[in-house]
């Protein structure tokens, strides 16, 4: 209920010489979603609180030369509020860039919030992150306050797991409940990484090899039927 009080502030910056990144999770409108994409917003802001300031749209089904032409111009300051997914995410350096808002925030885990924060304050100028939410349940109050109070990557990707759960290590799942059935990734990493190391160490074993082979078969049967192809 204050995105017209967030983008009057956001022009008001651009207005003063600098320029705006808006993120959103979706690239178009999607029938099973109600949230707005990146296309919609793209066309409000333009036509609306920020007409007369050049706008650009980038995601990841544009053309790669078309994405490259976008965001050369956002670099060299000709567009000033660039609309965006997340592939604005890593890899992008725009020292005059000091504003960035994320509509629906919630949405996103904390370390990808944390990496998409990481676009701005990369120059001289005071900058913010703004997340818009309308996320009403307490975990998602839960998690968009933790980012609000931190900084340190790692404790948000401690919280992101605690929070959301790590997913299936031996599926497709991203969140949810974790198939270990008795390590908690934060609090037992280290001996997580024993066992990753001690994997590896199987693998460089032919003798290694042909005794774990049969107990993989039997206790993972599909889905390690082809684990040792290469």
């Amino acid at each position: 209920d204050r995105r017209e009080l967030i983008y009057n502030y956001v022009r008001s910056q651009i207005e003063a010489g600098r320029q705006a990144y808006v993120v959103c999770p979706l690239i178009e409108m999607n029938e099973e979603s109600d949230l707005p994409s990146a296309e919609e917003v793209y066309d409000e802001l333009r036509w609306g609180i920020f007409r007369g300031i050049p706008c650009g749209l980038v995601h990841g089904r544009l053309p790669a030369a078309e994405k490259e032409r976008v965001m050369q111009e956002f670099y060299e300051n000709k567009i000033k509020l660039l609309v965006s997914t997340t592939v604005i995410e890593v890899g992008v350096n725009v020292p005059n860039a000091s504003i960035m808002v994320i509509e629906h925030a919630e949405r996103f885990g904390l370390a990808q919030l944390h990496q998409l924060r990481g676009r701005i304050g990369r120059g001289p100028y005071a900058s913010y992150c703004i997340l818009v939410s309308e996320g009403k349940t307490e975990n998602a109050r839960e998690r968009l306050k933790i980012m609000a109070t931190t900084s340190d990557g790692f404790k948000l990707a401690e919280e992101d797991l605690r929070l959301r759960g790590p997913g299936q290590f031996f599926g497709s799942l991203q969140h949810g409940l974790p198939d270990l059935k008795i390590a908690r990734v934060p609090e037992d990493i280290d001996i997580l990484l024993a066992a990753h190391r001690a994997a590896e160490a199987t693998l460089q074993s032919q003798g290694g090899l042909d005794f774990i082979r049969p107990v993989l078969a039997l206790q993972y049967k599909e889905k390690f039927l082809h684990i040792m192809e290469t």
